[in-house]
């Protein structure tokens, strides 16, 4: 990845300086300043520190480089001090200091310097980074770390939510640590030293599903060999968190809204009526009213879990969350696994940031747990990183003028490409953004030859 620069080149032949400036500004893209004494070599550093000072040892009789590195100690910590054809160097300086042999050659001098420039620019970015993470790690909330709105505004929702008992729906794509809000909001509450407990509706049937948040009585059906409370009566004064609420079977949504409503439960295979004070939380990755609309979720249970909504924005959107995010995970992985992972480099954060994260939260915990484990006591940087992530671009947005005179099926075409694009060939997750059936997403792809 090409890192611009500035560049200070100090000589006292100012025509062999111009021609050293000319070709690392139109080669390699660097900014760079000509100054043919000690004098205004120091002034230039006090007025736009550099990346990088090429200098020979003495100019006009003076010493340079024992001078430019004492101030670039204090102004530019990160910059390089290049000394041509200098031997005995300045070691004051936290930067790199580096002596280059004299060359007839501008082309491969100016190399070297370029060379020199990335490192330099580098440098000062992880250490901003580095101080960026620092000042924002304050921004972490019951185990939730960001430092975006859309983090505050969620954080001000579980405060809300945390002082009453009502319903809570929190809304969100698969990753985006919708139990983490869930558990919050528990342990914000009166409620925290009760239990909390989570089921996942998602793959059980109606019976199984029943008989998991109700409890059974013996005899009650094949293999209840003893009585078994459910999670509402294990949750007795505490909280029940119901993941993926918008898998749960259509037939049993009718049992969960009379618990719900009366807040009362009845094992299965049993008459006795159980009162239990239970504090609700759902969550969902899917759109509900459409799965109304559909006929596959009652409208009366949604309007009961819709009294108080969090929506949790996907990574994506978010981006700014991510180099938090990534260090926190570095710094978990150093403990779990006993490294000393020392930090990402700006390079590598770039790509991290700019990945679309179809998996969102979850998908980098995993990915920065696993690269740590590789990496070992060393940074993270780019090469470490998957060819997904360093493959990945931002798509350039579509204005209204380019959709002008595309027919629908055209439009739909685009639709899908620009999706798979997006989460990297994750069909399922596609899919989900579409607003469609992984079935229908086959056959499109298949039709539009994609």
């Amino acid at each position: 990845m090409a890192q611009r620069a500035f560049i200070l080149i100090v000589s006292a032949d100012e025509a062999a300086g111009q021609r050293l400036r000319e070709l690392l500004r139109d080669t390699h893209g660097h900014s760079c300043s000509v100054v043919s004494t000690r004098d205004a070599a120091l002034d230039s550093i006090r007025t736009r520190p550099p990346d990088v000072v090429v200098t020979p040892p003495q100019v006009g009789g003076e010493e340079v480089a024992g001078p430019l590195a004492e101030l670039l100690e204090g102004l530019a910590p990160d910059a390089t001090l290049l000394v041509v054809g200098g031997t005995a160097l300045p070691v004051t300086h936290r930067g790199a200091v580096a002596a280059l042999p004299e060359t007839e050659n501008p082309a491969q001098l100016a190399a070297a310097i370029s060379a020199s420039a990335a490192a330099a620019v580098a440098r000062r970015e992880d250490r901003l980074l580095r101080q960026s993470i620092a000042e924002q790690r304050t921004a972490t909330f019951e185990g939730i770390v960001g430092a975006s709105s859309a983090i505050r505004r969620i954080i001000e929702r579980i405060r809300k939510a945390a002082t009453n008992k009502i319903t809570v729906l929190i809304v969100g794509e698969t990753g985006t640590g919708k139990d983490l809000i869930a558990n919050a909001i528990h342990r914000q509450s009166d409620r925290a030293h009760r239990p909390f407990k989570a089921v996942n509706c998602a793959g059980l049937n109606e019976n199984l599903l029943e008989s998991e948040l109700f409890g059974h009585v013996r005899g009650a059906f094949t293999g209840a060999v003893a009585d078994r409370k459910g999670y509402f009566v294990a949750a007795d004064g505490g909280t029940l968190f119901l993941d993926e609420i918008g898998d749960m079977p259509l037939t049993m949504q009718p049992k969960l809204l009379r618990v719900l409503d009366h807040r009362e439960v009845v094992p299965v295979g049993s008459t006795d009526v159980r009162r239990v004070d239970v504090r609700v939380i759902a969550a969902t990755n899917a759109n509900l009213m459409k799965l109304v609309e559909e006929q596959k979720f009652r409208a009366d249970l949604y309007y009961r879990l819709h009294h108080f909504v969090i929506e949790v924005p996907p990574l994506r959107e978010r981006r700014e969350d991510i180099p938090l995010l990534a260090d926190h995970f570095r710094r978990r992985a150093n403990r779990m696994h006993g490294l000393s992972c020392p930090g990402i480099t700006s390079e590598a954060m770039t790509y991290l940031t700019k990945y679309f994260w179809p998996g969102n939260v979850r998908e980098l915990a995993s990915l920065i747990e696993s690269t740590v484990v590789e990496v070992g006591d060393r940074p993270i940087e780019a090469a470490d990183l998957p060819e997904r992530i360093r493959g990945s671009r931002e798509l350039a947005p579509l204005g209204a003028a380019g959709l002008v005179g595309l027919t629908m099926a055209q439009l739909e075409r685009l639709a899908i490409e620009r999706t798979l694009q997006a989460t990297g060939g994750n069909r399922e997750q596609a899919a989900r953004l579409l607003g469609i059936g992984t079935r229908t997403l086959y056959r499109k792809i298949k039709e539009y030859g994609l």
